[in-house]
């Protein structure tokens, strides 16, 4: 069978990759998103699913509608492609969804963000149909994943990537059965946005850490030390601490209740690095976060 494969993010190329690696597939075509201007140079770029199609000598297309002009394939395999798909593509063949939620919960654009953030102790990888409405179609299966206490976005997208993929073959062999999701228990997880990234320092210690583990390793929580902005990739909660928004040695940052430990950061144009080194760079301790 030929399957064309439809991505666009660093998760949607670490499948791709598995799925050639593997070998019980064949991906005759990859389609991702084209490449867009970033980054304060607004320099040109490729998509990472883009760029691992080049590396694997996959034909690659980049179309800014890939539903208008389905590529030939037998049945197509859809990891967070970023568009939303429609006919004639949604019916030229069975569509494959890899989704890293245990649905219905977290549909949407960030399942293993919102399931961080929300405090929940499992999610799950799914295959689905992909249908007209979000996520929404009929399961082929799912397993299970734990989110331990220090597990951050890029630990949870390991464990999907190492139970989905298997999954994702099943399903595109014809080896599994859909089953409609249930009716009941559907919340949305809905596109990251830049509040989304910036931490309020009077809400309690352990809802920040969720913060901080759920944009790491891909885009960090920003915050800033004494009016310099920068990116916190890592940090441990406390019980006690200074007052919200006061800092005190090492690195300790008071919340509405507890404090927040800050272990790994990058500053403003500068690179990531221990908070060690960060305070040995200065002249004087921070004194205050915003």
């Amino acid at each position: 069978m030929s399957l064309a494969f439809f991505g666009t993010s660093e998760f949607g190329a670490a499948v791709l990759r598995s799925l050639v690696e593997r070998g019980r597939v064949e991906v005759s075509t990859v389609v991702s998103q084209p490449d867009r201007a970033s980054g304060r140079g607004r320099r040109s770029g490729s998509p990472p699913v883009a760029e691992a199609a080049r590396e694997l000598g996959i034909p690659l297309e980049q179309p800014e509608d890939a539903s208008a002009a389905p590529p030939a394939a037998q049945a197509g395999i859809v990891v967070a492609f970023g568009q939303i798909l429609r006919d004639p593509l949604l019916t030229a063949y069975p569509l494959y969804n890899l989704h890293p939620s245990r649905l219905p919960r977290w549909r949407g654009a960030a399942p293993v963000e919102r399931a961080i953030m929300a405090g929940d102790a499992e999610t799950a990888v799914a295959v689905i149909r992909l249908v007209a409405e979000l996520d929404a179609g009929p399961v082929f299966g799912m397993r299970p994943i734990a989110i331990g206490e220090h597990d951050d976005a890029g630990a949870v997208r390991a464990a999907a990537l190492e139970l989905g993929v298997p999954l994702l073959e099943q399903a595109a062999a014809g080896g599994l059965e859909p089953e409609p999701q249930p009716s009941d228990g559907i919340t949305y997880a809905h596109k990251l946005t830049p509040q989304d990234r910036l931490l309020d320092w009077s809400r309690p210690a352990a809802e920040l850490d969720r913060q901080v583990r759920a944009l790491s390793p891909h885009i960090g929580a920003r915050t800033a030390l004494d009016g310099k902005d920068l990116t916190v990739w890592s940090a441990r909660p406390l019980e006690t601490g200074p007052e919200p928004g006061t800092v005190a040695e090492p690195l300790v940052i008071g919340c509405g209740t507890g404090a927040l430990e800050v272990l790994e950061l990058q500053p403003s144009g500068g690179r990531r690095m221990p908070a060690v080194d960060y305070l040995r760079g200065l002249r004087a301790p921070p004194q205050h976060a915003a």
